[in-house]
């Protein structure tokens, strides 16, 4: 067994994947987290202006323009402090003048008259001056002086042209946006540059929370990944791990090892073509056992009767004569015709070994009736062919192949009928032609009567040594290697043959040779 199997390859191939994919994803995350973070802030940061804006407007009606606050800082300080130009509340401290009016202090009350006793202590009020939450203190932990001051130094205005008009100079692609309209009209824009870096200890406290956060989520994404892969490569190279043993099975003789098989993917498939290949092993496995065995039975018995008669010669129960010897040579003929048989079977001739030129099959069959005639008349069986006459008078069916192969084939077809058919018998041959122009085939069919072959046997007669012991009598057949010559034969012309139940009450052989031209 591999140290190192399929199975554990694949998942190591993912999961260095996945790492990778989740190093990648972390770190363009905590990336955009720091790049984004401040232009964030400046968005929320800058929806909190509209009073300004609404300052900005007020001061662009009563101007007509923006030529008074162009590089007026002054101005735009005032503006900044939300009184437009107009002076101090008393009790307002410098410092509080930094801040928007939604965050100044409220003017002191004045001490409740006395009796000379220690006044109550100044409670600092900080209402707002309009309807404007403030902004949670997480946002501004350093304070919102300094954070005012911070905005403020980032802020500033541009006209509707996208020019500068007082403020901060600042880049209209990256900063936050609030428009300046007088009605439908845009007369200009506040524009907030985010801040540059993290440099507040908040602001770095925070990104470290969130990049915390983005680890732990891959770190949980990563580990379910890396389940989930490894429970896919087990169940999808399971198949091949079938496959490998039932492989060695079939290698150490096991030719009836079967792998389960489930879906319908590629693996399935797989699975199948083996199953396939394992059962047609089997079976040829199988057929070649019973060949074998079927060889030797037809071997043995003329090897038998010959080893009888020269037993007796030897024992002086019979003396060496004419008929003695007729009966050695017909068995010696016998088993000759059995072994020119087996190598004829043996041979499967191909198509590309079959010499060619112009064959007329119905001349060769014409030839293979005369040479058997007298068999036939010796049998008492009545031969049919007056659909071969017919067709014969009309036209002669011409094919490419070979003419001794061909008449090999009729006169096997013809041994056949003979072997097996009942005395008083009958042989019918039925010849057509069927196809269109240019794809024309002759279609040739032997019916013989009884005896007939069991249904379940006739896919079978085509095998080597088969004879259907039930209804063909073993005494007067042959080598059972008729039909697989005819077989074989046909084939290699590229033609086709089968065997069916006859209406004679017999055998049916239907074969179709292939036309090259009708004459």
């Amino acid at each position: 067994m591999p140290r190192l199997t399929l199975t554990r390859k694949i998942f190591f191939a993912l999961a260095a994947l996945l790492v990778a994919l989740l190093l990648i994803w972390a770190g363009f995350s905590i990336f955009a987290l720091q790049r984004g973070l401040g232009p964030y802030l400046a968005e929320i940061e800058i929806r909190r202006m509209e009073w300004l804006t609404k300052l900005l407007q007020e001061h662009y009606a009563g101007n007509g323009n923006w030529d008074k606050l162009r590089n007026s800082e002054e101005t735009w300080r005032r503006l900044q402090m939300g009184d437009a130009g107009l002076p101090r509340t008393e009790g307002q401290d410098a410092e509080d003048a930094r801040l928007p009016p939604w965050y100044a202090r409220g003017p002191r009350p004045e001490p409740p008259p006395g009796d000379g006793a220690d006044p109550p202590p100044m409670v600092e009020l900080l209402p707002p001056r309009r309807n404007l939450a403030p902004p949670p203190p997480w946002m501004f932990p350093g304070g919102l002086r300094e954070v005012a001051n911070s905005m403020f130094r980032r802020l500033g205005v541009i006209d509707a042209h996208g020019k500068r008009v007082v403020g901060a100079t600042v880049d209209p692609a990256s900063a936050a946006h609030l428009p300046i309209k007088r009605g439908n009209i845009e007369i200009g824009q506040l524009v907030l540059a985010p801040m540059e870096g993290l440099d507040s200890e908040a602001d770095r406290a925070f990104v470290a929370r969130q990049s915390g956060f983005i680890a732990l989520t891959g770190v949980v994404g990563l580990a379910l990944a890396l389940l989930l892969s490894w429970l896919l490569a087990r169940r999808w190279l399971s198949p091949i791990d079938a496959l490998t043993q039932g492989a060695q099975d079939v290698a150490r003789g096991k030719l009836g090892t079967r792998v389960q098989v489930q879906g319908s993917d590629e693996l399935a498939l797989l699975g199948r073509t083996f199953n396939d290949m394992a059962e047609r092993l089997d079976t040829v496995e199988a057929s070649r056992r019973a060949w074998l065995a079927d060889v030797a039975h037809e071997l043995r018995t003329p090897l038998a009767a010959m080893r009888a008669e020269i037993e007796a010669l030897q024992d002086g129960v019979r003396s060496f004569d004419d008929r003695t010897a007729l009966r050695l040579h017909r068995q010696v003929m016998r088993l000759n015709q059995l072994v020119e048989d087996l190598r004829s079977s043996m041979r499967e001739p191909q198509a590309e070994s079959i010499t060619r030129a112009p064959v007329f099959p119905l001349a060769l069959l014409k030839e293979a009736l005369a040479a058997t005639r007298d068999r036939f008349v010796q049998r008492r069986i009545a031969v049919e062919v007056a659909q071969v006459d017919a067709l014969a008078a009309q036209s002669q069916p011409m094919v490419e192949g070979d003419a001794q192969r061909l008449h090999q084939v009729f006169m096997n077809l013809l041994d056949n009928t003979l072997s097996y058919t009942d005395e008083d018998g009958m042989l019918r041959i039925g010849a057509t032609v069927e196809g269109s122009a240019g794809a024309q085939r002759l279609v040739l069919r032997f019916d013989d009567s009884a005896p007939g072959v069991a249904p379940d046997e006739l896919p079978l007669v085509f095998e080597r040594l088969f004879r259907a012991e039930g209804s063909r009598s073993r005494a007067l057949g042959g080598s059972g290697l008729g039909l697989s010559i005819c077989r074989t034969m046909v084939e290699a012309h590229g033609g086709e043959i089968d065997a069916s139940a006859s209406p004679l009450g017999g055998l049916r052989i239907t074969f179709w040779l292939p036309l090259e031209t009708s004459q």
